[in-house]
C-alpha cells in the first residue's frame, strides 16, 4: 500500500513540474537574462520568499552547491517557522511588515529582487513587491497565479490591496500549485496530504539558476558558482572569490 502511495505521491510531483517545465520556459528566459545582467555587472540576486515554508524557497538557492555566489537572501527571521509556526503566519499577514524588510535591507534603484511564495497573496510578500518597486528595484515573482486568482479577495492573509504577486512584478513565474497545496487523498482522511510547492519552488527557482548560468557563458563571462564544501577541493574552489562577497551579503 505504501509504494502505492509512493507511486501517486511521484506521479503527481512529476505532473507538476512537467507542466511548469511545459509552460513556463519563456518566462524563465526572460528573468534569467534580468538576473545575467546583474551578474554582469557584479550586483547581487537578492531573494525574499516570507510565509511558512516558502522561506525554503530562498534558502534553496542561497550558497548552494551549484548555485550563483551572486545570490543573497534575505533571511528575515519574522515569518521563518523556527521562532513559531502561528507567529509565523499571524507576521506573513501583517501590512506593513514586508516594507520593513525592504528598507531594512537597503535595496534600491538598480537591485533586483526576486520574491518567492506558494500561494502569492500573503500582505508582508505583496507589501515587499510595492516597496521594492517604488525604490526602483526589479522585481520577479514564483508563486501560483491559480491559486492566488481562486483565492477569496476577503481572505484574512491578503493584503489590504487585495492584489495577487502576479500583478504587482515585473516578471512572474508560474508554479501551479493547486489550491491547499496538497495533492493526495489517503483513505477516510479529513483533509488531503502530500504538499507540492516546495517541490515546485525548487524546480522552478534551480531552472532559474541554471538558465542564467546559461545566459552568462553565452557571454564568455565566468561565473562564481559554489562548490559543495563536502566535496574535494570544495573549500579551496570557493575561496577564489570568497573576498568578492564579504560584507556585501548579509547572512554569508
Amino acid at each position: 500500500m505504501s509504494v502505492e502511495l509512493g507511486g501517486r505521491y511521484l506521479e503527481a510531483v512529476t505532473e507538476l513540474m512537467r507542466r511548469i517545465h511545459d509552460t513556463q520556459g519563456a518566462a524563465i528566459d526572460g528573468a534569467a537574462h534580468l538576473l545575467a545582467d546583474q551578474v554582469a555587472a557584479d550586483r547581487l540576486i537578492h531573494v525574499y520568499a516570507p510565509g511558512g515554508h516558502s522561506n525554503l524557497a530562498a534558502q534553496e538557492i542561497f550558497f548552494r552547491a551549484g548555485g550563483l555566489m551572486h545570490v543573497s537572501a534575505i533571511l528575515d527571521s519574522g515569518t521563518m517557522l523556527s521562532d513559531g509556526a502561528l507567529r509565523s503566519m499571524a507576521i506573513e499577514r501583517l501590512p506593513g511588515y514586508g516594507r520593513i524588510v525592504i528598507d531594512d535591507a537597503g535595496l534600491g534603484s538598480g537591485d533586483l529582487l526576486i520574491l518567492v511564495n506558494a500561494y502569492g497573496i500573503n500582505a508582508a510578500l505583496i507589501d515587499a513587491a510595492l516597496a521594492a518597486r517604488e525604490k526602483g528595484v526589479k522585481t520577479i515573482g514564483v508563486s501560483s497565479r491559480s491559486h492566488a486568482s481562486q483565492t477569496s479577495a476577503e481572505h484574512p492573509a491578503r493584503h489590504p490591496s487585495k492584489k495577487n504577486l502576479y500583478e504587482v512584478v515585473d516578471q512572474h513565474i508560474d508554479t501551479f500549485v493547486p489550491v491547499g497545496d496538497a495533492v493526495i487523498q489517503v483513505g477516510h482522511a479529513v483533509e488531503k496530504s502530500g504538499p507540492v510547492s516546495t517541490f515546485a519552488n525548487a524546480y522552478t527557482l534551480n531552472w532559474l539558476m541554471l538558465a542564467t548560468i546559461e545566459v552568462l557563458d553565452s557571454r564568455g563571462i565566468e561565473v562564481p558558482i559554489w562548490r559543495s564544501g563536502n566535496a574535494p577541493g570544495g573549500d579551496e574552489a570557493n575561496a577564489r572569490f570568497l573576498d568578492r562577497f564579504r560584507g556585501r551579503v548579509k547572512w554569508l
